[in-house]
């Protein structure tokens, strides 16, 4: 049977992207689900119009809080495979099939569009190196290296719904997401993917934003390991 596939959006003040985000998706998959943070502008409105499920959330929770919201549609859909990209109109509907394309052969139940396998001009330096060095925390000490941790244009199979769990009610989450999926054994693969970034699009200070992403980093790894010594001080006990 052909799987069903579900797109989830997490928006905040979004009005001017969100329509034809939701309208191009649709062409793709079989429901389009918004998650509207808290928003004060039309963002709910606009995405009912163009097609989409919307979830509200009464007031600004953070880019994670909204993600799980959309995990948990997905799986209250039951959806075969999620897909979620941005709704400040920096990723391309166009390519959700490409995103999708290796969890669809069952070759990953983890597929992130990266901006970086290929040469991208319009990446800002400072976002970039922000990126980078938020990505070099990711892969440090990790067996499975991966070019862009930040990018949340990703597709997500039943199984890994099933498996993980986000805490992280801010941009910390996409990282948490990585390191669940590595330790759980998830294989997880990238593909190219393009972006455009628009003066009108977030409006997160980079330099907060980077910080707190790379603290989550390093607090989410710190907890891990300290995990792990219990674990095994409780192994050589027995």
């Amino acid at each position: 049977m052909k799987p069903k596939v579900i797109v989830a959006i997490p928006c905040f003040n979004e009005q001017d992207f969100i329509g034809d985000i939701v309208s191009r998706a649709r062409n793709y998959v079989d429901k389009v689900i918004v998650i509207d943070d808290g928003s004060t502008d039309n963002t709910a409105e606009v995405a009912r119009a163009a097609g989409a499920e919307v979830i509200q959330h009464k007031e600004r929770r953070g880019a994670g809080a909204a993600t799980k919201s959309g995990f948990e549609a997905a799986k209250a859909n039951n959806a075969d495979l999620l897909v979620t990209l941005d709704g400040d109109g920096q990723h391309n509907p166009d390519e959700i099939p490409k995103v999708l394309a290796p969890a669809l052969r069952g070759e990953a139940d983890l597929v992130i569009g990266s901006r970086f396998i290929e040469p991208q001009t319009n990446v800002p330096r400072y976002r970039r190196f922000g990126i980078d060095v938020i990505t070099w925390l990711c892969n440090l000490g990790s067996r499975v290296k991966i070019s862009d941790s930040q990018s949340c244009f990703r597709a997500y199979s039943r199984r890994l719904l099933e498996a993980v769990d986000i805490t992280e009610d801010g941009f910390g989450f996409s990282v948490q997401m990585l390191i669940q999926a590595r330790r759980k054994g998830f294989v997880i693969k990238e593909v190219p993917i393009s972006c455009v970034y628009h003066s009108q699009g977030s409006s997160l200070n980079p330099i907060a934003h980077g910080l707190s992403v790379a603290w989550s980093v390093i607090r989410l790894r710190l907890k891990i390991r300290s995990e792990q010594r219990i674990t095994d001080i409780g192994d050589q006990a027995l």
